[in-house]
Formats: structure tokens, C-alpha cells, sequence
């Protein structure tokens, strides 16, 4: 379980580190005024859109390592002596 908790908190402190760089870019391009509500709401839901394509992305980026894996591992066992 310690694996799994630690690969969350490092997944947390990426999705941090994202969010710094993004929110002043998003500021500075489009010159938002952070103090406004509706443009928290903007930044916010831009975020959260840009963090549902990552998962996707990083979901596809799972399935592939697996189904590479498991192939791989099918080869290896072909070629081991019995």
C-alpha cells in the first residue's frame, strides 16, 4: 500500500506543479483579473478540463505500458528453458 500512497502523493505534487505555470499563463495571455469571480470560474474550469485530457492521456499511456508488458512477458516465456 505504501507504493501506491507514494505514487499519489508524487501524482499530487505534479498536478501542483502543473497548475502554477498554468494559471500564470492563462493570466498573462488573457489578462485576467484574478480578484474577479467569474474569471476564477474561467481559470478553474479550464484547469479542470486540461486535468480530464491529462487522466485520458495518462490512462492510454497505462494501457499501452500493460498490453506491452504482458506481450513482452508472452515472448520472454516462450524463450525460457522448461
Amino acid at each position: 500500500m505504501g507504493k501506491n500512497r507514494d505514487l499519489i502523493q508524487i501524482l499530487i505534487i505534479v498536478i501542483i506543479g502543473m497548475f502554477i505555470p498554468f494559471l500564470g499563463s492563462i493570466i498573462i495571455t488573457f489578462g485576467l483579473d484574478i480578484t474577479n469571480t467569474n474569471n476564477l470560474l474561467k481559470i478553474g474550469s479550464t484547469f479542470g478540463w486540461f486535468l480530464i485530457i491529462f487522466t485520458i492521456e495518462l490512462a492510454l499511456v497505462y494501457i499501452y505500458y500493460q498490453l506491452t508488458n504482458k506481450i513482452a512477458s508472452k515472448k520472454i516465456d516462450k524463450y525460457k528453458p522448461k
